[in-house]
């Protein structure tokens, strides 16, 4: 998953967003409500979590902005706030959880999952498309009953097709889903390695190439 994490604290925000990247998660860390909304208009991030003791304008403040601009992406608030009025009102301003600190990485991960899940449409927690398996707790890839070793980036992209099956994905949108702005810049055929190792790994039709537009995940037909 592609994560924003919203946290002025600098231990925590690290402390969240290291141990995010260590489950296989690409994050970006942001203090202010301004810098987020501005990444959220510029990134296909999956899921953001958001404290709401922020400086300047309350996290509620953009939340709501958020929710009113038309901003879709699913939303967890991770707060001190543990009143019963606080959470009802978080879940009404349009967040999809509310979480109380402290609170394990484990944990916000999970909930973390079950929101993309949601998001996806994957009912089970075992993705299925064709011969394919994924279970997105454990990192973990089966084809027709075989494991499938594969890197973190191959994760990443493979997640990123499953979770948009029905679509065609450009090149600038699957590289902002693999690499954060924190670290490098990507190589300019990097994708196209990563595609070439998933067609390798697991089968030649498990990404399809739409020419001039991008790639797209293999049809259920093809992979079985």
């Amino acid at each position: 998953m592609r994560l924003m994490i919203v946290e002025d604290d600098a231990l925590l925000g690290d402390a969240l967003a290291q141990g995010l990247r260590q489950l296989g998660h690409v994050v970006d860390w942001f203090r202010s409500g301004d810098q987020a909304g501005a990444a959220l208009a510029s990134a296909p991030f999956d899921a953001v979590v958001l404290d709401l003791g922020l400086p300047g304008n309350d996290g509620m403040v953009w939340l709501r902005r958020w929710r009113q601009a038309g901003v879709k992406t699913p939303l967890l608030v991770l707060t001190a706030r543990d009143g019963i009025e606080q959470r009802v009102a978080g879940l009404d301003a349009g967040a999809d959880d509310y979480l109380v600190k402290p609170i394990t990485i484990d944990e916000l991960a999970a909930r973390l999952r079950a929101l993309l899940r949601r998001t996806a449409g994957h009912a089970q927690s075992v993705w299925q498309h064709g011969a394919l398996e994924y279970d997105p707790a454990s990192k973990t890839v089966r084809w027709r009953g075989a494991p499938v070793e594969l890197t973190g980036r191959e994760l990443a992209l493979l997640e990123a097709f499953l979770t948009e099956s029905h679509r065609v994905l450009s090149k600038a949108y699957l590289l902002e889903k693999l690499y954060d702005w924190s670290g490098a810049e990507p190589e300019g055929n990097s994708l196209e390695v990563h595609i070439h190792h998933l067609r390798r790994k697991i089968d030649p039709a498990i990404v399809r190439t739409v020419r001039g537009v991008g790639y797209a995940l293999g049809s259920d037909e093809a992979v079985r």
